[in-house]
């Protein structure tokens, strides 16, 4: 990938003067000559030459700011021209960020704060912005999206789902639209034409896997065109002008990453597959999964199979082989061979144990709907590969959908790795630093916040036992409402939200349900969750890109209080929960529970030891904080085994491609199951 090597002009002279205190509340001040000793740390963070710019910025925004909007327009097209005449856009970068400080003023009433301007040139800068929940991404997100629109290239910005995509570009368009720029949005189901126009537009939102998917086609598409013997300008020749027989993506220029750290780290471990047209065999396959979703409940662990807890996989043992050939078949699976029903029973045990309704996926409409567990929400048109799909179908008795072969391919590393320029932006990036910079060349830049942050972390709460552990959350609940405070409940599946919403409704206490369940209603229910006495249990669709604004009086009696009842597998989706409160600095609160019998601790520390705690934990009716350490050390055993999985895909992605190319093939086609 060419990366963007910009040199931001660093101030001539290093400030001494010392700076006033930042009084608490407002916004902070970055002046040159004004920065004292803070100078000297925003110099070691490598800030300084970030800072040195906005004199500049604010110069042009004095020359600006009392023009029409005509003129402002016109001198936008203006930047737009000399960008496309070769002038370097670090050039013009004081002039553009101007304009769009002045645009965000006059269309939303939103001036960029000077923390968002730095924020902006990092993106630019070809790096990762680390900026606080609540400091403003959305608005931040528009100062390098305009800059590198100027050349007319196309810009993606990408989100972590439809949703968010949605509702950004339509946030920001009125900024856009006064500059001259146009906006597009993909979503899942759109048709040909109307993504071809949205990727026609100057900046496009999207999610990353729309992104992924409409590459593959096209590139599917254009092999498609070539194979007619008629070249790329197939269509022209044969005399055929359907819009749909033409490729909807421009070149890959320049990508912003919203919520970097999810869409290329937390999605990066499943490959982007479209499938192939199905065979003959498709019914012996249907026939095959529901078969042994019958059958896998005559199987024992440790008897007829083995199953590697850190792997999560499942082997049966000779035992278990010879069962399989005892078990009664249908007369349609005579032809298929032995090996064959083995991997069969061995997917049905592994769905069984490890996919769980609720968790990883939802029924909607007699259709196995996979929930994505780092947001909370659907991820629509996603299945599982390798038969877990339709394993996961045949348990829970819905149609049996075909298991396909593999028409294209590409992975987030690869998809992200073929854009000219990269920037992203998330809340949550220091713990992943080295991978960011690892795989995708990327630094992580920490901006300070607008305003001095006021959140309180209180104290872990550790129990022996998951009754005990959600007694005092109801109790803490109960205390806190009493007060007015309103309360933001994290849960990590949809089957727990809905079970400590019986416990709350038993124990009298008015509240709302947010997971996937009523997608629809989410914009309702996060509007209400910040007023006075309101209780709001969510799953994670309440962290990433959700922004709870505070009622009236609220902000007196201490702010939202975040209860998160259990960790993560990843300390970056505690963390955006915990981001909920305590905005552009507002006061909040936040307390995490947690119990001996949590997953954290099986995944992390395996079934041995988790069993001794359990057991351990039964008959214990203190708290116990001394256990908190032990969750941290399981939660990073995890993270460390989600990375070295994704080390894996992407040496064995490198090695297939280059196996590809060798033998002429197209690496993202000609993709082996």
């Amino acid at each position: 990938m060419e990366t963007n090597q910009t040199t931001l002009d660093p101030p001539e002279t290093e400030p001494t003067e010392k700076p006033d205190p930042p009084k608490r509340g407002e916004p902070r001040k970055f002046r040159a000559n004004s920065l004292g000793s803070f100078y000297s740390q925003l110099t070691k963070q490598g800030l300084a030459r970030f800072v040195g710019q906005l004199p500049l910025i604010d110069k042009f925004e004095a020359e600006l700011k009392d023009r029409s909007d005509r003129e402002i327009r016109k001198y936008s097209l203006g930047l737009r021209h000399r960008a496309k005449s070769g002038e370097p856009l670090y050039k013009l970068l004081p002039e553009a960020f101007a304009l769009v400080r002045i645009a965000g003023a006059r269309t939303m009433n939103m001036r960029h704060y000077e923390v968002q301007l730095i924020g902006g040139m990092i993106m630019f800068d070809g790096a990762i912005a680390e900026m606080e929940t609540g400091e403003g991404k959305t608005l931040t997100a528009t100062l390098p999206t305009y800059l590198y629109a100027l050349p007319g290239k196309g810009v993606h910005v990408a989100t972590v789902n439809d949703y968010l995509a949605a509702r950004d570009a339509e946030l920001m368009m009125p900024v856009y639209k006064m500059l001259g720029m146009t906006v597009g949005v993909i979503e899942s189901q759109m048709s040909s034409d109307d993504r071809r126009k949205a990727y026609s537009c100057d900046i496009t939102y999207g999610t990353s896997k729309e992104f992924g998917f409409d590459f593959l086609r096209d590139r599917l598409l254009i092999r498609q065109t070539r194979e007619q013997g008629l070249g790329v300008l197939g269509p022209l020749l044969a005399g055929k002008k359907e819009k749909n027989e033409e490729p909807v993506q421009r070149e890959h220029f320049f990508a912003l990453v919203d919520e970097a750290d999810s869409v290329l780290i937390d999605d990066a471990r499943t490959p982007l597959v479209i499938s192939a047209i199905p065979g003959e065999a498709e019914k012996v396959a249907v026939a095959c999964h529901q078969w042994a979703a019958n059958a896998e409940r005559e199987f024992e662990e440790d008897n007829h199979y083995e199953y590697d807890h850190d792997k999560k996989s499942v082997e049966l043992t000779v035992t278990g082989r010879l069962l399989v050939r005892q078990v009664p078949k249908p007369k349609l699976l005579d032809t298929v061979g032995l090996v064959d029903l083995y991997d069969y029973i061995e997917r049905a045990i592994k769905v069984k144990r490890d996919f769980h309704s609720g968790q990883h996926y939802v029924i909607r409409d007699g259709e196995i709907v996979i929930v994505d567990e780092s947001t909370g929400r659907i991820a629509e048109g996603r299945k599982w590969s390798y038969g877990i799909h339709q394993a996961i179908e045949a348990k829970e008795g819905v149609e049996v959908t075909v298991a396909t072969g593999q028409a294209a391919r590409i992975t987030v590393q690869d998809l992200f790795l073929r854009y000219r320029h990269l920037g992203g932006m998330t809340g949550t990036a220091s713990s992943s630093k080295g991978e960011f910079k690892k795989i995708y060349k990327l630094n992580v830049i920490k901006c300070p916040t607008n305003r001095i942050p006021q959140r309180k972390l209180w104290s872990d709460r550790v129990f022996g036992n998951a009754e005990a552990k959600w007694s005092a959350i109801v109790e803490e609940i109960r205390e806190i409402n009493a007060s007015g405070r309103p309360i933001l409940v994290g849960t990590r599946t949809i089957e727990k939200s809905e079970e400590l919403s019986k416990r709350l409704t038993e124990a009298g206490i008015e509240h709302e349900v947010l997971n996937a369940h009523q997608v629809a209603l989410e914009a309702e229910i996060v509007s209400r969750a910040g007023q006075p006495g309101k209780v709001t249990v969510a799953t994670n669709m309440a962290g990433r890109g959700t922004d709870i604004k505070l009622g009236e009086g609220v902000h007196d009696l201490g702010g939202l209080h975040v209860i998160c009842t259990e960790l993560h597998d990843s300390a970056r989706i505690d963390r955006q929960l915990v981001g909920r409160c305590g905005r552009q600095g507002d006061p909040g609160s936040t307390r995490q529970f947690m119990a001996l019998d949590d997953d954290c601790l099986l995944i992390g520390l395996g079934p041995k030891r988790y069993k001794k705690l359990v057991a351990f934990g039964e008959n214990q009716s203190a708290e116990l904080p001394a256990y908190a350490k032990l969750f941290r050390q399981a939660q990073r055993r995890i993270e460390n085994k989600h990375f070295g999985d994704r080390k894996v895909l992407l040496y064995h992605e490198k090695q297939r491609k280059k196996m590809h190319r060798e033998m002429g093939q197209d690496p993202y086609l000609d993709s082996p199951d």
